[in-house]
């Protein structure tokens, strides 16, 4: 038994001094070991421009994909492909021009999994996807040949296109966040959807909410997530009177309501597109998981 934990502990050490020799010779052959990367500064161009928007105001749609290359038995086109639009030079195209993609998406199997989901949702308008981003490589008459340069999902015979319009990404703040922030005392929403409809968000996740420049929500600020605690939740399963007292496992005297309890702050996040009634929002700090159906308020 004493040979084998010996033997043991030897294949350890040579394992892991041979893990540290790989390691050291990658260091070497790079000019030493890298400092850690420094934290991000600002959204990444695949946050501002992969981040979707609700609208109430639809975009033209007298521009859009026709097609692409082998389109015979294609039907739909990434980075690499020769794709086909309805614009060319007798609209003014020229080579280098630079297009959006978008398109009108919904729910597949809508699920209601709040109590005011819906009303909301149609109170914000339709939700639009990033789909990619467009460069002209040749132009004929009536039609020009593309590639995408950026791409967000495959695109799609139908989509929409549009001038291409920078997007300038906010900076992120420096604040510490503070789990047990008093209200702002700002205006409160919600968190209606998600990007590709989910119900949970974390990190880095983009998030739709119920406020936008109708209401003097511009790109940069922040938004405060938290929940309400209580007796009832909107938006998950609960055993009836969970919050308060289980038969066998304790009770609380009273059964405090939301506005005598403390609320739960989640996380927080920044605005990256503003549409009338609603924001698109980049998670930067998620203490714990964030449902459709949680609050959140301007900080």
């Amino acid at each position: 038994m004493a040979t084998k934990r010996r033997y043991r502990i030897l294949s350890l050490w040579f394992s892991l001094g041979l893990g540290i020799s790989i390691l050291a010779a990658g260091a070497r052959a790079q000019g030493g070991f890298k400092a850690a990367a420094e934290s991000p500064k600002a959204p990444t161009q695949a946050d501002m421009y992969c981040s979707g928007i609700v609208s109430d105001q639809a975009p033209p749609k007298d521009t859009y994909i026709i097609s692409g290359e082998d389109s015979r038995y294609r039907i739909t086109y990434s980075q690499g492909d020769d794709i086909y639009i309805n614009r060319g030079s007798e609209q003014g195209v020229r080579v280098g021009d630079l297009f959006e993609v978008v398109r009108a998406v919904k729910e597949n199997v809508p699920t209601k999994w709040f109590e005011w989901q819906d009303t909301l949702s149609k109170a914000m308008g339709t939700t639009y996807a990033d789909i990619g981003r467009l460069r002209v490589v040749h132009v004929d008459s009536k039609t020009s040949t593309t590639e995408a340069d950026v791409l967000c999902d495959a695109m799609q015979r139908g989509d929409i296109v549009r001038p291409f319009a920078v997007r300038p990404a906010p900076a992120f703040h420096d604040v510490k966040f503070d789990r047990y922030a008093a209200p702002s005392g700002k205006k409160t929403a919600m968190v209606v959807n998600t990007k590709n409809f989910g119900v949970i968000s974390g990190l880095g996740r983009i998030v739709y909410v119920n406020l936008g420049s109708g209401q003097g929500v511009q790109v940069g600020n922040y938004f405060r997530v938290f929940r309400y605690q209580g007796t009832h939740s909107e938006t998950l399963y609960q055993v009836r009177d969970m919050a308060y007292k289980v038969y066998g496992f304790g009770s609380a005297p009273v059964a405090y309501k939301w506005d005598n309890l403390p609320r739960q702050v989640l996380g927080e996040g920044i605005v990256l597109r503003t549409g009338a009634n609603s924001s698109t929002v980049l998670l930067t700090t998620a203490h714990q998981e964030i449902f459709d159906g949680d609050y959140v308020e301007l900080e």
